[in-house]
């Protein structure tokens, strides 16, 4: 098999280009189709990954399993508050009961440790972010609006048993999927790059 034949001016477009959109730019009740999703799914598996431990993990919620999600947090986020004794605002918990179910998937992002690896947690952290990565991409090229979100559940100790972690495995957050609704794709901004870069020639 030969060397690949990419095109470097797509590459460079459509990752200057990806952007993230958030609920309150989501067309609502207009699922994204599910082979779209998959196609997230599996270039998101074709990360880069040390040893090949490919340490992501994903949890798919759609239809109504948005709505158990949108419960389950918000619940949480009360028990969390009456258990701590920390302030307990109304608009959050509608908030987090309500925002799932404005996309037409939302991903859960999990980091699995594999025993024994002797991979750093750094190093796993980065495969799981590069994988997030590919997802966006791919969602952008669809032309669907999507971000990484890492509140609610994701540093909540309480919830590591409901998703299945143990040891140092972690929740990275929540990707969100939908449709747009308007096709009036957000600009992007960034300092220059020479700003941010050293050259060391000799």
């Amino acid at each position: 098999m030969g060397t690949p034949k990419f095109n470097p001016e797509a590459v460079t477009k459509i990752i200057r280009e990806r952007r993230s959109m958030f609920p309150a730019q989501f067309k609502e009740n207009d699922p994204v189709n599910e082979s779209i999703i998959e196609e997230i799914l599996e270039n998101a598996n074709w990360a880069p990954t040390h040893k090949l431990t490919q340490p992501w993990r994903f949890i798919v919620y759609t239809g109504a399993g948005l709505k158990t999600f949108g419960d389950y947090q918000a619940e949480l986020y009360k028990l969390r508050a009456e258990k701590n004794g920390t302030p307990f605002l109304e608009g959050t918990y509608q908030k987090f009961k309500e925002n799932p179910s404005k996309a037409s998937h939302m991903i859960a992002l999990l980091l699995k440790r594999t025993e024994g690896s002797g991979i750093p947690v750094m190093e796993e952290i980065s495969a799981v972010a590069m994988a997030v990565q590919n997802m966006y991409l791919t969602a952008c090229a669809h032309g669907l609006a999507c971000y990484w979100g890492t509140g609610g559940p994701t540093f909540w100790a309480e919830a590591r048993e409901d998703f299945g972690l143990e040891g140092e495995d972690m929740l990275m957050g929540f990707f969100y999927v939908a449709k747009p609704a308007t096709d009036q794709w957000p600009a992007g901004r960034r300092e220059l790059i020479a700003e941010k870069v050293s050259w060391v020639r000799e």
